[in-house]
């Protein structure tokens, strides 16, 4: 009997129920986490790069080329087998077994692709290290969240690079990931996190500036409208966690470009207007007016932020795969 529209809506809620749940559990280990495999296959790629500006340009795209089948493949293999396994699912109790079986993988893989309880305590580590006065365990909880030098920094720039650093990561590894999800299901989701990765290890100026180019320039196309989206999404929830919409609206639409990146300013920007604060990173930009001090009470306030930017994204993944599943018929 072929499933009902009822019963593909109850599925997509279960999936996203139990991502979020194995969410709150914590990552899985690093010998089987994604992520990290990732990051080793493009740390082997990058040993074997060439020297010479046009050649890491072209071996750069090569590097993507490789690694896209080799992360897609297994998933498409495991959305096989999650198939199988629903199946006989089916067969042993029923149609709603094979649902829940289904759903309890599903959302068990696509865990991995997003990590909404860990950025909000690596917030919150550099929030307590601030609370406790010790500003050289704030620096070195700061760790986590940005790769800047961080030696120099103030108590208050250590506090403004971690609101920064929550609102932009809220977009990277939350709402994009999520986004992806809803639109092209589990391989969409990992192949986001692929080009995410990509762009976190060799996406950068200086000695990558030619090899990571492609990966940087393909992020950046990736995370144009999810970043947006998480714009609008700070906006939207800012009365929910003491924030100003009509000044992180404000604060947005005139200080969105001011980032290198064409997508960091969106989210760091309605965040500065949201909670009231001015966030600088020093010869580089500044968000914001500084309506109020940057207190570590401003970093539990952003943390607060992020777990509803990160509710509200799950709530907009499961109303657009819904959608999705009407439209297949």
């Amino acid at each position: 009997m072929p499933e009902t529209k009822g019963q593909r809506s109850v599925h997509e809620a279960l999936v996203l129920l139990l991502a979020a749940a194995f969410d709150l559990i914590g990552e899985p280990a690093a010998s089987v986490h994604p992520v990290v495999w990732y990051g080793r296959l493009i740390r082997a790629l990058e040993s074997r790069a060439p020297r010479g500006q046009g050649a890491q340009l072209r071996y750069g795209v090569i590097m993507l080329l490789v690694a896209f089948p080799l992360v897609l493949v297994p998933v498409k293999l495991f959305q096989g087998l999650i198939g199988s396994i629903e199946k006989k699912a089916k067969d042993y109790g029923g149609a709603r077994v094979g649902l829940l079986a289904s759903a309890v993988f599903i959302g068990m893989a696509l865990k991995p692709f997003f990590a909404l309880r860990m950025l909000v305590e690596a917030g919150a580590q550099v929030r307590m290290s601030l609370e406790q006065g010790d500003l050289e365990e704030a620096r070195e909880a700061l760790r986590s969240l940005v790769s800047r030098d961080r030696s120099h920094l103030s108590p208050e720039l250590v506090a403004a690079a971690a609101i920064e650093s929550l609102a932009e990561n809220v977009s990277d590894s939350v709402v994009a990931p999520l986004w992806y999800y809803a639109l092209f299901g589990l391989p969409g989701a990992a192949l986001y996190r692929l080009v995410n990765t990509f762009d976190s290890l060799i996406g950068y100026h200086g000695k990558y500036e030619y090899l990571g180019k492609a990966a940087a320039r393909l992020d950046d196309l990736l995370n144009l409208l999810p970043a947006r989206l998480s714009a609008l999404l700070i906006i939207a929830c800012a009365p929910l966690y003491g924030g100003s919409r009509k000044e992180a609206w404000r604060v947005w639409r005139r200080d969105a470009g001011k980032t290198e990146s064409p997508n960091a300013g969106h989210p760091m920007s309605a965040a500065a207007g949201a909670l009231g604060v001015r966030l600088e990173k020093v010869e580089h930009y500044i968000l914001g007016e500084e309506r109020r001090n940057i207190t570590p009470a401003v970093i539990a306030q952003a943390e607060r932020m992020t777990w509803w930017v990160g509710t509200c994204a799950f709530l907009l993944a499961l109303v657009v795969r819904i959608w999705r599943q009407a439209g297949r018929g």
